[in-house]
């Protein structure tokens, strides 16, 4: 006979109370192994581990919850342990409600301290003085391509990459009400601007399209003036308490942006080897005939492969370039130190800009 809804409520009361048990109990087992980094000196968040704890979580799932629900719940479950002992201070392009703010929740959980700032520049800043622990950055847009700004500060800063994240990127018309007659300003980050060009062109042709420093900032100003209008999230809609007037509204329905974790290496050494890992690099070759081809041919030869390759100017006004590459695996494995070897002589700028598990 069917259990009545009164006798599943309390069957689920009873398991909440033993989630409970089991969630302080581990809390207590993390204070501990604090306790021994902290005699140790080794840092308290460790990306590779966390990796390995969910994809094991993952692989031992037997029941109805999906595999993102899974890392999703575990991922809060290390923050909350984590800020025991203290949370992270983790810098993002602000204000509140940015995809930047998403990211930064998706990675390391709720349980961190916020530091949102003004623009990109600002967060290298913060982290690169330890005003943050860590900083959150967009790094690719599966639509637009790179974050250039991103790139570029990347070359003259004190920081590595320890990790990385992306987010499924919906774009909304948030506004003080419910239409989209007479708009005459749309707000928001030029890329966003750029990624529901389509949409506008169709339904706010007229409108005029206004850059600013990130969409939340736009969906701020446009709760001041009820003719404009922002391109944001849901989110930032609720944070600014603004209607959604037209939901999903960027070009491409699978839009992604890729954020890269930052920090000082003295904050968090480049994590250990998880498995399902990633290199990035900054280099440069000499001007001369076939050498961006030689510098990829120890990798091929090694058999390591590259996920990503973008140019950007030297500035140097000699039409130099540097070169932003991604490769599979850890250096600890002796055939990506083998291609990371041979690949360093033969340049003349080499930088590891981080060594970290692959994101989502």
């Amino acid at each position: 006979m069917p259990r009545t809804l009164a006798e599943l409520r309390t069957a689920i009361d009873a398991v909440d109370k033993d989630l409970l048990a089991l969630l302080n109990k581990r809390a207590g087992l993390a204070n501990e192994v604090g306790e021994i980094k902290r005699a140790e000196g080794s840092p308290v968040f460790r990306p590779d581990r966390e990796a390995q704890v969910i994809a094991n979580l993952q692989a031992a799932n037997g029941g109805p919850l999906k595999a993102d629900n899974v890392a999703h719940i575990w991922r809060e479950v290390m923050s909350a342990c984590r800020a025991l002992e203290e949370p992270h201070r983790v810098a993002y392009l602000g204000p509140a409600g940015t995809f930047s703010e998403e990211a930064a929740l998706a990675f390391f959980g709720a349980s961190i301290e916020h530091v949102p700032c003004v623009s990109i520049d600002e967060v290298f800043r913060a982290t690169s003085a330890g005003s943050a622990d860590f900083g959150v950055v967009p790094v690719e847009n599966s639509t637009e391509g790179v974050v250039a700004r991103s790139l570029d500060l990347f070359l003259n800063t004190p920081l590595h990459v320890v990790g990385e994240t992306s987010l499924l990127i919906r774009h909304n018309l948030l506004r003080t009400t419910n239409s989209l007659a007479d708009v005459e300003v749309v707000l928001a980050h030029p890329q966003a601007l750029a990624q529901c060009q389509g949409w506008l062109n169709t339904h706010l042709p007229n409108a005029e399209r206004r850059a600013v420093s990130s969409n939340a900032e736009g969906a701020k100003q446009a709760a001041g003036n009820p003719k404009w209008a922002g391109i944001a999230s849901e989110r930032a809609a609720t944070q600014f308490g603004l209607h959604v007037a037209a939901h999903a509204i960027q070009d491409d329905a699978y839009n992604r942006t890729r954020f890269a974790i930052v920090c000082l290496p003295q904050t968090l050494p480049a994590p250990e080897a998880s498995g399902k890992d990633c290199v990035s690099l900054i280099v440069s070759v000499a001007n001369k005939p076939g050498a961006v081809h030689d510098i990829l041919v120890p990798l091929k030869q090694h058999g390591v492969s590259m996920t990503r390759f973008e140019s950007r100017p030297a500035r140097s006004g000699q039409w130099e370039y540097f070169f932003y590459i991604d490769v599979q695996g850890h250096p600890s494995q002796p055939h990506v130190a083998a291609a990371l070897a041979e690949l360093r002589s033969l340049c003349a700028f080499y930088r590891v800009l981080g060594t970290y598990p692959l994101g989502d």
